[in-house]
């Protein structure tokens, strides 16, 4: 009896000791092999520093299938790993909008969501031999002191299968989450700055609007005046976005020294000029920006070309007349590639984003730049066919079927991202009476850039009979939206902080899909086992401990 109850008194201290450790101790184990719990170092930084609590109400919840089932699970799975990291509180709620009994309350709740950016998605799956459908509202409301912001759950490649699109917002959770909590908790202090030269483009400001209404929710947003006196400085990123115009030798030299001295910059240009198209035809004509030097020196160059590519966007044309109307159908349309090669997928920029939609661009090439490593992000489709300007451009050809065998000149790049030491475009030419001699380097702080061989690709289009922009990389015609805004924006947040919460976009998440052959023609076999199964073992156990009892304590 003495041992016994010295056990217990044992056994009871011990727990008492590790709660009490557990109070000033914390630790987890990750044991699966793509370590899918453990958060970023970024995000745990953000967590840590967290001012204040965060509630989350998601709306991925309910009957849904096994797939979507998974990724509830995630944002679940994520959001407690969350609560662990943070040092305020971090609290949530699911709710299936589709469970409220009362129309008006549900009504209301559906108007609100719509209101914040989370669209329904009428989604379908094949499980277990039965195709199933579900509206469903994949996103969720992350609130903190008053201010609330939208999360999209559903984040994908349209081109993958239903099942890698469910896997890619998997892996895209902790990312939405960390940057939703990033864009609430800024304080004015630690906004970064993004400078947005300006002067060198006759593209109206409406073009431009959706692009710098999302960057401003994240940074501070500035206007940089070149022909200011003095050099570019106190950014973090520069974006130079469809300049039109040649820049001048010390705009050059302003831009040369920004990047020596660390500054990183976002460029967009074109290697061609389309006032406008016709039916006859017009000329892309060359553009010379006076900005070729100075990419050479960098590592790149753009060419005086323009791309058609076999895969493409349309465009609504004329084909001809039914009756006494005009029969306007959509053709696809080869001098707007859709972009969805993606050199680096392993780069967080563009992991698991939408194709992006081009307009008239040009090809990109790589030059040996000692000590610059170049990841080519953009590229086309195999199928492609280069046209030196001028080039004719007509709307007429698309009325033609072209010949896939004459879109033979392959991949093209047409955005690169450059990272490393670079060196100064005016080394050995600065004189030393040259006032621009004072303070010059030749070569500086490591910095990035990222150059695009295409204006277009960050300007939205424009409803001109509501005056109002449309979303960044939204088709008018197809009523698709591309993923234009998600390259831009993330291209930015590398740009600033590569370590950053961007970071957590590189998570991989790998698919271990069952065969379905055997799953099918197994399946009687395999419920029946998941059925009997655990009652066999619970009932063998029973029997071993009851033969085990006999023996120890039968007379």
């Amino acid at each position: 009896m003495k041992t016994a109850a010295l056990r217990t008194i044992l056994i009871i201290v011990a727990l008492i000791a590790v709660n009490v450790l557990s109070a000033f101790v914390f630790f987890r184990f990750d044991l699966t092999e793509e370590k899918r719990y453990t958060l970023s170092e970024a995000t745990q930084t953000l967590l840590a520093d967290l001012p204040d609590d965060v509630h989350v109400d998601v709306y991925l919840a309910g009957d849904l299938p096994p797939g979507f089932k998974r990724l509830e699970n995630a944002v679940r799975e994520t959001l407690d790993e969350f609560a662990a990291n943070a040092t305020q509180t971090i609290t949530y709620r699911f709710t299936d909008p589709d469970a409220i009994t009362n129309a008006d309350e549900k009504a209301k709740l559906i108007d609100r969501l719509q209101q914040r950016g989370l669209l329904p998605t009428n989604l379908f799956a094949t499980e277990g031999g039965k195709r199933t459908e579900k509206l469903i509202f994949p996103g969720a409301i992350v609130s903190y002191k008053g201010k609330e912001t939208a999360v999209l759950l559903l984040k994908y490649n349209k081109s993958a299968s239903p099942e890698e699109r469910l896997n890619q917002s998997y892996e895209g959770v902790e990312f939405q989450l960390a940057s939703a909590i990033r864009k609430l908790t800024q304080t004015e202090a630690n906004r970064r700055r993004v400078g947005l030269l300006y002067g060198h483009t006759e593209v109206p400001p409406s073009r431009f609007a959706d692009l710098l209404a999302s960057v401003q929710e994240n940074y501070d947003l500035f206007f940089i005046d070149m022909t200011k006196p003095g050099p570019i400085a106190g950014l973090d990123v520069m974006l130079v976005p469809k300049p039109d115009r040649p820049f001048s030798e010390d705009e050059i030299f302003k831009i040369d020294q920004y990047v020596v001295n660390g500054g990183r910059a976002l460029f967009f240009v074109d290697g061609q000029r389309v006032d406008s198209v016709s039916n006859a035809g017009t000329y892309a004509q060359p553009l010379n920006l006076n900005l070729d030097d100075l990419f050479f020196r960098w590592g790149v160059r753009v060419n005086r070309d323009i791309i058609k590519d076999y895969y493409c966007a349309p465009i609504p044309l004329n084909v001809g007349n039914i009756g006494d109307k005009p029969n306007i159908q959509l053709v696809p349309w080869r001098f707007y590639p859709l972009l969805n090669n993606f050199g680096s997928s392993g780069s967080p920029i563009v992991r698991n984003i939408d194709a992006v939609l081009s307009r008239f661009v040009s090809t990109l090439d790589t030059v040996r730049s000692p000590g610059i490593r170049k990841t080519p992000l953009l590229l086309t489709s195999p199928y492609t066919k280069v046209l030196k300007a001028p080039a004719l451009i007509s709307y007429n050809e698309a009325r033609q079927q072209p010949d896939p065998k004459t879109y033979n000149d392959g991949t093209r790049i047409v955005g690169c991202l450059l990272e490393g030491r670079f060196q100064s475009l005016f080394a050995n030419r600065i004189l030393p009476g040259d006032p621009r001699a004072n303070g010059f380097r030749s070569e500086g702080e490591p910095s990035r850039i990222l150059i695009c061989s295409d204006g277009d690709l960050v300007l939205n289009d424009v409803d001109y009979k509501r005056n109002a922009p449309y979303p960044l990389g939204f088709d008018r015609f197809t009523r698709t939206i591309y993923g234009n805004k998600d390259f831009a924006l993330n291209a930015i947040d590398y740009l600033v902080d590569p370590n950053g919460v961007i970071a957590a976009r590189n998570r991989t998440v790998t698919l271990r899909p069952l065969d379905k052959i055997r799953v099918d023609t197994g399946r009687t076999s395999w419920q029946l086992l998941n059925v009997l199964g655990p009652l066999a073992l619970i009932g063998i156990i029973g029997v071993v401990w009851q033969v085990v009892r006999r023996r120890r304590y039968g007379v």
